[in-house]
């Protein structure tokens, strides 16, 4: 501690030791970026991939390990995944699919995982975001699978289901949104535009305090954002971030009807850009199956998992569109498939199903 009796440093003189140490930072980051250079000339060589999820993870775990502090460990973690980011920008951008315009929680989320010096290619929905992935004009995709009031996002999990990509990492959000306009009150307003999935986790706001404005479903928040600068009756819901992007004011912050609103990206490529992750000790595998329409199908599909004690952490229909009132089923397992249980109770799933796709295996987001 301090000893009360010997006086603090002048400001002037602090800021000189900032200074001094800034420039020792810069110098030992620069010495960073030119080793990463090389290892990316070596990867280059031996043809492995630049962005290993798992390797940032190790890192970043190894360095809040050795963290004495007083810096706090999530505090850490971010800025060592900007480092990294940065450095592997000088290997080989990353492309990155996103829901676009600039400003949406998926956005937020790629930033998250790839770090900020990622680049991003914007999509107008997530159709394009699986194909843009698919087809290799972006190396990874980011998409919504989950909200927490809301559930499942239908439309990923349709496309997920003969899309060739599969789930590397996910990201969870708390999501706040917020009414964004050219003008900083309510007064005036007449239609309020934003993705459906926001529109409905703020209803009971809107109905309360903008009964009478027209609710009009966009492509996405940042997009009902955009919108909202073309028009001073207009509204949209979205981040922070959408707000400064676009230049508006909050007129209301975190309008959502439940205050711990959360959703889950899922971080999608092609098996050939990266591989299964190895286990990390706090796996999710996803899968998507069918099984004959017959009484006690779906019960001996998922004996399996009983018998080998797995546990399944979501399980979600959804129709064949065959007209035969078939289904397909998503289920998420805690686990990895490295683990002889799980292999096993893969295996016995597999041969009772009619249809059969490992979606991912990848370490759960926090």
């Amino acid at each position: 501690m301090t000893n009360p009796a010997t006086p603090l440093p002048s400001l002037s003189d602090l800021r000189v030791q900032i200074d001094a140490i800034d420039q020792q930072l810069l110098t030992l980051l620069n010495d960073r970026a030119l080793v990463a250079e090389k290892v990316g000339e070596v990867k280059k060589r031996e043809g492995t991939a630049f962005f290993r999820p798992d390797r940032v993870a190790q890192v970043i775990e190894k360095i809040q390990l050795a963290n004495p502090g007083p810096l706090k460990n999530p505090h850490v973690a971010a800025i060592w995944r900007e480092i990294m980011s940065a450095c592997l920008a000088l290997e080989a951008p990353q492309r990155v699919a996103v829901l676009g315009p600039a400003g949406t929680f998926c956005e937020q989320a790629a930033i998250e995982f790839f770090g900020g010096a990622a680049d991003l290619i914007y999509c107008a929905n997530f159709d394009e975001v699986f194909h843009a992935t698919a087809a290799g004009s972006a190396q990874y995709g980011v998409v919504g699978v989950e909200n927490s009031t809301e559930g499942m996002v239908t439309r990923s999990l349709d496309l997920f289901l003969h899309s060739p990509t599969h789930v590397i990492g996910e990201v969870t959000l708390l999501v706040r949104h917020n009414l964004l306009r050219l003008e900083n009150s309510l007064d005036g307003i007449e239609v309020v535009l934003a993705h459906p999935l926001a529109l409905a986790q703020c209803q009971a706001w809107l109905s309360k305090h903008l009964p009478h404005a027209e609710r009009r479903p966009v492509s996405s928040n940042a997009e009902g954002a955009r919108l909202a600068t073309t028009n001073p009756a207009w509204a949209g819901l979205a981040s922070e971030r959408a707000a400064t992007q676009f230049g508006l004011h909050i007129a209301a912050h975190a309008i959502q009807d439940e205050a711990y609103n959360r959703t889950r990206f899922a971080i999608i490529c092609l098996p050939q850009t990266v591989g299964t992750p190895p286990p990390s000790g706090n796996d999710c595998t996803s899968l998507i199956v069918s099984v004959p329409n017959r009484p006690g199908a779906v019960h001996d599909l998922l004996m399996p998992l009983k018998t080998h004690g797995v546990s399944m952490t979501r399980f979600e229909s959804r129709p064949a569109r065959t007209g035969q009132w078939e289904y397909y089923f998503y289920i998420d397992i805690q686990g990895h498939p490295s683990q002889p249980h799980i292999a096993l109770a893969l295996k016995e799933l597999q041969g009772l199903s009619a249809f059969y796709k490992v979606l991912g295996t990848y370490p759960v987001g926090e």
